[in-house]
């Protein structure tokens, strides 16, 4: 991490760096945090905002941080999510060596913990139904009511504990629950379940077992289990800490992991919740969970989007603790451009084809100009694009139109003496001359200078490929909704580049002069191009 992105973090998380601090102080000698995701889905910007705040913190106080898959809910699970997963981590550029865990390991320890926790008449075993047990909670202004099963003997807890385990009892018939307080506020120490029955093959542990512990109860015995100092998570985890804290104090954890919950990131524009990303791809309105309008780590990486910029624009938007974190879209955007400037290949590529003929240019000739250190042919037919030419110019159209003059990048100055049509009026044609005394960097004798400089290429050399258009998929909307983007996808399917271009590789970033910053699709056959974004930016750097 730079110096820079690192001074972001401290400045910005000043108030996780105060508990650390005070931590290394005192019980402390070193720093260990995790990033556990569950296994269920793929990573989105909001999930890269927990990896990059966990493993930079381990980082600049010279610590470490795992990566554990917190696998306890084989219904939800795959092994996909499991491999895409770290290959998202490791994309964005971090690396947790030989620190991969998985909760599912820690299945026969998580289920000597309940023991004891039924040992020390703090967990019974629950005969209520779902619907009896989800009754029974009360609500926010109502007490819970306390299970006719809560007083069953630590004997007959533990009798029936195993025989869960032996698959004696039906899925759903009997949970095993903490016995903790059914009047307390927070609903989460409302006597909560710890495991339930349910036969699923989990993907690590296969048929091994048929009961399953729940992720409040595996979770934090999971830090306790690793040494994980710090647990860095997101708000939503708030009113967990207390389940957090009790479990591990209870099973009788000497280390204890410490919780610091941050605002989870909203970016403008955009949509974060998987059950919704589901939804549209089920719907067909995104196409897979790579869709390079979405802002899942795949789809991202798909769009083109420099991880390094990811990291810098997350270390940037900050790191706090109010629940209203919306982060603008176009803040992104900066960034994205930001780091593809200096990397990306100057190349011209005319979206929307017009053909332009230079009647005084010799027919049948090409000259090879030098055009930013690369050789561009030039010739008597070109193609610019067809915004470029007004046939009635309004004010201030500096580009072409009958009678006026611009200047080829890199070629002559030309100008327009009239145009072709079809039978509907559409021009299909503009026809031009050339003056030869302006071939750029030879100087022009008199000087003269014109207000319009457009991009070209040669129809003769020309190289067909496919643009991509991409804006986000949803917009937000005046009264806090979200409304369908109808442009969130634009396709140029007849675009033409220069030779050049026929050489794009997939690491490849191109910036198509004057039309935005474009890498190949990684899904696509043939030359078809992403725009990852435009040139112009709207956001305004504090």
């Amino acid at each position: 991490m730079l110096e820079q992105d690192k001074h972001i973090l401290l400045e910005t998380g000043a108030f996780i760096h105060s508990a650390i601090n005070e931590d290394l102080k005192g019980r402390l000698n070193e720093l260990q945090t995790r990033f556990p995701p569950e296994p269920g889905g793929f990573l989105h910007i909001g999930s890269a905002k927990a990896v990059y705040i966990n493993f930079e913190m381990a980082k600049i106080y010279g610590g470490k941080c795992n990566l554990r898959m917190d696998d306890t809910n084989p219904a939800k699970e795959e092994l996909e999510f499991v491999h895409a997963i770290q290959d998202e981590i490791r994309w964005l550029g971090y690396d947790w060596g030989d620190r991969l865990f998985f909760a599912s390991n820690y299945f026969e320890q998580f289920y000597g913990f309940a023991v004891r926790l039924i040992e020390k008449g703090l967990a019974f075993v629950c005969d209520l139904s779902a619907d009896e047990l989800r009754a029974s909670f009360g609500g926010i202004d109502k007490a819970g009511v306390d299970s006719p099963y809560r007083e069953r003997s630590i004997e007959e807890n533990l009798d029936l504990f195993t025989r869960m385990r032996n698959g004696e009892f039906p899925d759903g018939s009997k949970t095993l629950r903490a016995k903790i307080d059914m009047a307390s506020s927070n609903l989460n120490m409302r006597d909560p379940v710890i495991y339930r029955i349910a036969r699923k093959t989990h993907s690590n542990t296969g048929d091994k077992w048929c009961i399953y512990p729940m992720y409040d109860f595996a979770h934090p015995l999971g830090d306790a289990i690793e040494g994980i100092t710090h647990s860095l998570c997101g708000l939503e985890f708030v009113d967990h800490r207390p389940i957090y804290e009790w479990y591990v104090n209870n099973v009788g954890f000497e280390k204890k992991p410490r919780q610091i919950e941050f605002a989870e990131i909203s970016v403008s524009n955009t949509v974060l919740g998987k059950r919704h990303l589901r939804k549209l791809i089920a719907e067909g309105k995104a196409d897979g969970w790579d869709d390079p309008r979405l802002v899942t780590i795949m789809g991202m990486r798909r769009r083109g989007y420099p991880p390094s910029a990811i990291r810098d624009f997350l270390g940037n938007a900050g790191v706090s603790t109010a629940k209203n974190n919306t982060v603008e879209f176009a803040m992104l955007e900066h960034f994205v451009r930001e780091h593809l400037a200096p990397i990306s290949k100057v190349v011209m590529v005319v979206l929307n084809p017009l053909k332009v003929v230079i009647e005084n240019f010799p027919d049948g000739e090409t000259e090879m100009l030098s055009i930013d250190g690369r050789d561009v042919p030039f010739c008597r037919e070109i193609y610019v694009e067809r915004e470029d030419f007004m046939e009635e110019p309004v004010k201030k159209f500096f580009r072409l139109a009958p009678g006026k003059e611009v200047r080829l990048k890199g070629a002559y100055f030309v100008t327009c003496t009239g145009v072709e049509k079809d039978a509907q009026g559409n021009v299909t044609e503009i026809r031009c001359t050339y003056d030869p005394a302006t071939k750029s960097g030879t100087g022009i004798e008199p000087p003269r200078k014109v207000k319009g400089t457009i991009h070209w290429v040669s129809a003769k050399h020309v190289v067909p490929l496919k643009a991509m258009l991409y804006d986000t998929l949803v917009v937000d909307t005046e009264d806090g909704e979200q409304a369908e983007n109808p442009n969130s996808l634009v396709v140029m399917p007849d675009a033409l580049g220069e030779p050049s271009i026929a050489d794009a590789v997939l690491d490849d970033r191109f910036q198509f002069m004057r039309n935005g910053y474009f890498c190949l699709d990684s899904k696509s056959e043939g030359l078809v191009f992403n725009r990852i974004v435009s040139l112009k930016s709207s956001y305004k750097p504090q």
